[in-house]
């Protein structure tokens, strides 16, 4: 056999040392890395046994990372980029502590923790605290949830309304529906139930039982209150189910033939259990059949010129951190993002009846979207060259609970173009470049009762980040005594999309948290404002001795407090930067990022009085811009449910604090009325808003210029056409 001269495998002898000295640092785990199921296990061994909270039963409501100091993190990534570059290894005394936030409910009140688990074999509570009785309460478990709806067929009253309409109580299933907040110290955790005949269709919200209302105490885990206001008819069971083989016959009439992604090259990504490396440096291991595990960093992703960290929170879901992209002219590795995730879904609808005007939820913080992060379905949630990461969160009893099939990452071959010229200039000469566009996505799903919200992070080669919400799932309706429109002489707060069967007016509000670092952490917020002007025909006052009557041109507004970073996107047109003032380019132009609205702009429109505004404040204005603070993430404060507005980003931002040149963070909200119509029922298809951060001034000139021409010849592998 010949022999591979050692001067050619040299590169490869030097990238396997670099990988080692990565797979050394990342035996410890990254200090923004999720709990682990070991980890959550010794939270919970530590909490049970404290003498601090003596009283019993004990359940869990939130346990995650209590994240290190932001410069500690900083530190800490700057030195396994530097450990990784020389070859060399982080030493474990280096690691920062692992430490977990606790909030847990006992003696009928919520208990803060801190525990400690950098040994997860000897964890300990480092602090305890309990939250102030009438400011909130922590989100909902589901193990609480699943207890409260087995209670309606026991109750009395609840059977003989069942009976009375007619239902058989076997078709019964009934859900928990958090109770606002409408004035007052709510001192009882209390929550509403509803209930639907889930009978004949798997479609349980489209046949409710209007007019009965309970209200269930779940510290007592017992019904409270009990109402049968009004007996509208159950909407039919004919025509709700969505299940394939319910549906009916397949559509008639022909359909796309389905489709398969085929990437000849192989995958640019590879998943070791949460591991996510380029391809290039698999390849180059199992041609030396070198162990895998040395590629374990665990939630880390290196694709094309991105990196990034991806966690988990069982309140946020997806959580992106440590985004960083590499230059291309300078070969440097530059931060955009610290750390982004979803905030807070505010969804109110809009009929003030009994049954209905406290439907005005906070998904996020009194559901939690993680928890309702389903097992992703391969090849329909996610395409057939998707990867798949699992996640783990704490049960109510404090047991680490395996959610599979979590998170999916994917290579997205949509047949877009990343940029592209012809040029006909040239006399007998068609010059045509064209570069196809490929984005990574990250993917979670939230099916948050009813709806179903595709929430995406989708990196681009360009440096933008895309941020994608697409909602679909099942409208919530009310049972009416409507059969036709006509019917209808007074607002109904809906629109009628099938005999008894109204689906009411509401509200979506995508709240994101997002630190931006734009190339370092000392930023301001610009706003470009368009302005209109008329030709003076003066140079000296822009103007010049032409026709032309009128022009715009930009007038720069640098935001110095957070009243300035209060921004309403569609009051006028401008763009709006988030800028690095020491980074420029040669040109002398600030670094900068800049916010890209794509539809889905809508602002809150209820009165600045009325409760559940007071609650959900900061969705009358889609941007704010707040300096950076490690206890502020959540819009509506921590205690979300019946929270009263006395906490969250309106509160913060009402200190109006320094904003220009500080560590700054961008809230963005992205918003939807929505009307819903008859083609949104039974099951509504999929609807999207995005928006997205664009580099502006960042590079020194196009950064995918040089990007791969494809491959010449009019047939392409990708494609299932031909051209004759």
């Amino acid at each position: 056999m010949a022999r591979t001269p050692f001067a050619a495998m040299l590169p490869l002898f030097l990238l396997l040392a670099a990988l080692c000295a990565t797979a050394s640092a990342a035996s410890h785990p990254h200090p923004l890395d999720p709990l682990s199921p070991a980890e959550i296990t010794a939270v919970r061994s530590a909490v049970l046994a404290s003498p601090l909270i003596p009283a019993r039963p004990l359940t869990f409501h939130y346990v995650g990372l209590d994240e290190p100091d932001k410069p500690d993190v900083l530190a800490h990534a700057a030195a396994r980029h530097s450990a990784t570059r020389r070859r060399t290894v982080v030493e474990p005394n280096n690691a920062l502590p692992r430490r977990a936030f606790v909030i847990a409910r006992a003696g009928r009140a919520s208990h803060e923790l801190r525990v400690d688990v950098t040994d997860a074999s000897s964890p300990s509570v480092l602090s305890h605290a309990v939250h102030a009785a009438g400011h909130g309460f922590p989100t909902l478990t589901l193990e609480e949830q699943f207890d409260a709806v087995a209670l309606p067929p026991k109750h009395a009253s609840f059977v003989d309304s069942v009976r009375r309409r007619g239902v058989a109580m076997d078709d019964v299933l009934c859900a928990v529906f958090p109770v606002g907040w409408f004035g007052g110290a709510g001192t009882k955790r209390v929550a509403k139930m509803l209930c639907f005949v889930a009978g004949g269709t798997a479609n349980f919200y489209a046949r409710p039982i209007e007019g009965v209302t309970m209200v269930v105490d779940l510290d007592e885990m017992a019904i409270v209150e009990y109402r049968d206001r009004v007996r509208d008819p159950v909407p039919k069971a004919e025509g709700t189910d969505y299940r394939a083989r319910k549906a009916g016959a397949p559509l008639a009439g022909p359909e796309p033939p389905p489709g398969v992604v085929v990437q000849p090259e192989g995958s640019g990504v590879h998943i070791d259990g949460n591991v996510v490396r380029h391809v290039l440096i698999l390849y180059l291991l199992l041609l030396l059949r070198f162990s895998l595990f040395f590629l374990s960093t665990p939630h880390s992703i290196w694709w094309a010129n991105w990196e990034f960290h991806v966690g988990f929170d069982m309140r946020a879901g997806t959580v992106i951190s440590l985004a960083s992209v590499l230059d291309p002219d300078s070969g440097a590795r530059r931060r955009v993002l610290y750390r982004g995730f979803v905030s807070e879904v505010f969804v109110p609808y809009m009929d003030p009846v009994e049954e209905w005007y406290y439907r005005t939820f906070l998904d996020a913080g009194e559901y939690g979207l993680g928890l309702w992060a389903f097992p992703l379905q391969p090849g329909a949630d996610c395409p057939s060259n998707a990867a798949y990461l699992d996640g783990y969160y704490a049960g109510q009893d404090g047991k680490p609970v395996h959610n599979e099939n979590m998170i999916c990452v994917f290579e997205r071959y949509a047949g877009d173009v990343a940029w592209r010229h012809t040029e006909a200039g040239f006399p007998g000469q068609l010059i045509t470049e064209v570069r196809p566009d490929v984005t990574l996505v990250v993917r979670m799903v939230v099916s948050a009762g009813n709806y179903d919200y595709i929430l995406d992070w989708e990196f681009k080669t360009s440096g933008s980040i895309r941020f994608v919400v697409s909602l679909t799932g099942l409208l919530e309706v009310k049972g009416a005594p409507y059969t036709h429109a006509d019917q209808i002489k007074a607002d109904a707060h809906g629109t009628l999309v099938a005999e008894n069967t109204l689906a009411i007016y509401h509200d979506h509000y995508v709240t994101y948290h997002l630190d931006l670092d734009v190339d370092g952490t000392t930023n301001s917020f610009v706003k470009n404002f368009i302005t209109a002007k008329r030709n003076s025909g003066n140079p000296t006052t822009g103007g010049a001795p032409t026709p032309r009557r009128s022009y715009w041109t930009v007038r720069r507004e640098v935001a110095e407090t957070e009243a300035d970073g209060r921004v309403d996107i569609d009051s006028k047109p401008a763009d709006l930067l988030f800028v690095n003032p020491g980074k420029k380019t040669r040109m002398g132009n600030e670094a900068g990022y800049r916010l890209v609205p794509s539809g889905a702009t809508a602002a809150s429109v209820l009165a600045a009085d009325d409760f559940p505004q007071r609650r959900a404040s900061y969705s009358r204005t889609q941007v704010w811009v707040t300096p950076y603070n490690r206890s502020e993430k959540w819009a509506p404060g921590v205690y979300a449910d019946q929270s009263a507005g006395e906490d969250g980003l309106a509160v913060w931002s009402a200190r109006n604090r320094r904003i220009r040149n500080e560590d700054i963070v961008l809230w963005y909200t992205l918003g939807l009325h929505h009307i819903p119509y008859q083609e949104d029922f039974p099951v509504m298809p999929t609807l999207s808003g995005a928006f997205e951060l664009r580099p502006s001034n960042f590079f020194e000139r196009n950064p995918i210029l040089r990007a791969r021409a494809p491959s010449d010849g009019a047939h392409s592998q990708n494609c299932s056409c031909s051209v004759r």
